[in-house]
């Protein structure tokens, strides 16, 4: 998962090291790299964020085990299994910590992500921008409806239904070709050089069950 991602989990294991006692440097240098916006999440829900850090794990290991599933791109920067990690890691969070924190939760990351394009953290390996973050967004809402209406089912069975959203075209993906390139609103190719250092470039959002192919 993303780096951003990644430091939450172990910040979360960090707070809750420190709410029982425990002490690990490692989780606290990792916590040194944390956003802003997801500490203050987490000191400001001590005890909600140890059950948080349960099911961010689940969220996690899911999201490992669909990334060869042949249902989905296999994309992890801004594709299906991208558009998976989001919505069914707040589908998850809404079911068990309820949606309000949920939804905070995820909006405290998006700012994380915003954060590290001002000071050029890369994100799976390219700068975060404003097309991922609005993807995120839109999937992270649509995760959240999910968990909301779906409350009393298994996480297996939750994890079905989210990939039935995204095939069914009810997440966003970033557009792509068939070499995984980015293409803009006329469907032309992007030059990687005018997408260098710009959160706000010539990338577009599609709908989750279409993937140009050229």
């Amino acid at each position: 998962m993303n780096k951003s991602y990644s430091c939450l989990v172990v910040f979360l294991v960090l707070l809750q090291n420190i709410v029982y006692g425990q002490q690990n440097k490692s989780a606290w240098y990792q916590f040194k790299k944390l956003s802003k916006p997801e500490k203050c999440w987490v000191i400001s829900h001590p005890f909600v964020a140890r059950k948080a850090l349960h099911f961010t794990q689940i969220a996690r290991k899911q999201t490992d085990s669909i990334q060869h599933n042949p249902m989905l791109d296999g994309d992890a920067n801004g594709g299906g299994v991208d558009a998976f990690r989001h919505a069914y890691w707040m589908a998850l969070l809404t079911q068990n910590i309820g949606w309000r924190k949920a939804y905070r939760l995820g909006k405290a990351h998006e700012k994380g992500n915003y954060l590290d394009y001002k000071k050029h953290r890369m994100e799976d390996g390219s700068l975060p921008d404003k097309a991922a973050g609005d993807m995120d967004i839109w999937n992270n809402n649509t995760g959240i409806n999910i968990g909301r209406n779906y409350c009393g089912i298994s996480a297996d069975s939750l994890k079905s239904i989210v990939i039935a959203n995204i095939l069914q075209g009810k997440m966003k993906v970033i557009r792509k070709n068939s070499m995984g390139e980015f293409l803009d609103i006329r469907f032309q190719l992007i030059p990687p050089d005018s997408l260098t250092g710009k959160w706000d470039n010539l990338k577009v959002l599609d709908n989750s069950n279409y993937r140009i192919e050229k």
